[in-house]
């Protein structure tokens, strides 16, 4: 039996989200920021019509946000995680499989599929229901690879008459579009590998399907070797329905204002090691190493500079907040200095180890403190109900170095109180 596969990619995912409950904003220029407001880190259609690049500083542009009107928001990820959610929970009903790639995009294993109903209007079944359930809209692409069904999705995109489904299992389309796609265009050819291959006589997605693959083999490497039979219709990556486990945990931020005062910095390194923390009780694993990080800004002339990161061991692994912050705390104190002008902080979870399967220090007794599980257990649960939010004291009452907002939207799908209103 074939396979198949299913792209589905969100049309302008973040901007799409902030338009959902802006009605007055359907046809109007959108732009989503990044932190502290800094980047246009996604774009409405038309904001991509007047040529704004995407990642262009905020700063650059503003003279043509004032001129066509441009509407800016602040990255609102509690907004875009509930939205990226209720599209994934309708492809899980509709497909046997379901491989979430991203927050926007998902692969559909659509094998056998083609048994019992026609696969463009398969697609175009989904599009619907994701769009009158969700009001979000998306492109699919189907192929017999995954490699293919991104070109598929990427045409879906590209070519309105498509309708934004494209069926790209007959092998003669499949020849036509790669003819029409630049190698670059090709899923996980990177720029330089781009310029090698055109450095080659390689310009198009088609010229890389008909390459040599000994020759791309020893020359680039089995990954691109893989790509080429993908290209050609021989499915080489399957779904990846369990997401591998992560080898690091870090979470950092740039601050709305460079920090001066130790106590901010302290509060902002403990309010890292409490997200840092809750992300490991997430992937069910515990750490070992700590690290902490603080710099100041190397893009400010004449002002001095520093930049230092320590780590420690603990002497047993834990996914316990108390224990994080204890050791953050100290490489803290012995990373401060005064004189600075700090503008980021962060902080690194490594050396992960599965529960009860590791070798614990012989010469210390188990530092887990008492209920260790149960209680971070519960603070989890409160913080991830919606209904009220517990923290630890060290990470302050009212942050000054949280990272800047101004273009906030409400989180219209997660807050009682943000609910969307109607006069």
């Amino acid at each position: 039996m074939r396979t198949v596969f299913a792209l589905v990619d969100c049309n302008n995912f973040y901007a799409s989200c902030e338009k959902l409950f802006r009605p007055d904003l359907k046809h109007a220029p959108v732009a989503v920021l990044s932190n502290n407001d800094g980047c246009i880190v996604a774009r409405s259609k038309e904001v991509k019509a007047l040529g704004i690049k995407m990642g262009v500083p905020m700063f650059q542009v503003q003279d043509e946000i004032r001129k066509h009107g441009i509407v800016c928001f602040s990255s609102n990820y509690a907004l875009y995680a509930d939205m990226s959610n209720r599209v994934m929970t309708i492809l899980e009903e509709e497909a046997p499989r379901l491989e979430v790639y991203s927050i926007d995009e998902a692969f559909m294993d659509l094998t056998g599929v083609d048994h019992v109903t026609d696969l463009l209007a398969f697609g175009k079944h989904v599009k619907a229901k994701v769009d009158q359930w969700t009001g979000i809209t998306v492109g699919i692409g189907i192929a017999p690879t995954k490699t293919l069904a991104k070109l598929a999705n990427h045409a879906a995109k590209k070519y309105p008459a498509t309708g934004s489904v494209v069926d790209l299992m007959d092998a003669n389309r499949q020849k036509r579009l790669l003819a029409l796609l630049d190698v670059g265009d090709v899923w996980g050819v990177g720029r330089r590998t781009t310029a090698k291959l055109k450095a080659r006589g390689i310009h198009t997605a088609l010229d890389l399907a008909n390459a040599d693959l000994k020759s791309i083999r020893s020359e680039f490497s089995v990954v691109l070797e893989r790509t080429i039979r993908e290209l050609n219709g021989v499915s080489c990556l399957d779904l990846e329905l369990v997401r591998p486990t992560k080898q690091q945990i870090i979470c950092s931020r740039s601050f709305g204002h460079k920090v001066t005062d130790k106590q901010e910095l302290r509060e902002a390194i403990s309010k890292y090691t409490t997200r840092a923390a809750e992300k490991l009780r997430g992937e069910k694993r515990l750490c070992r190493l700590v690290s902490v990080f603080i710099r100041t800004s190397p893009f400010i002339p004449n002002e001095p500079q520093y930049s230092k990161t320590l780590s420690a061991e603990l002497p047993n692994p834990t996914d316990d907040t108390r224990d994080l912050l204890e050791v953050a705390g100290v490489l803290f104190a012995r990373l401060w200095r005064d004189g600075f002008r700090y503008m980021k902080a962060g902080v690194m979870l490594t050396d992960f180890y599965e529960h009860d399967a590791f070798q614990q220090d012989l010469f210390r007794a188990d530092s887990t403190k008492s209920n260790s599980k149960a209680l971070m257990s519960v603070v989890d649960k409160i913080n991830h109900s919606g209904l009220g939010n517990v923290f630890f004291a060290s990470q302050g009452v009212l942050p000054q170095w949280a990272m800047k907002r101004e273009h906030l939207s409400p989180r219209y799908t997660t807050k009682w109180d943000e609910l969307p209103k109607v006069w």
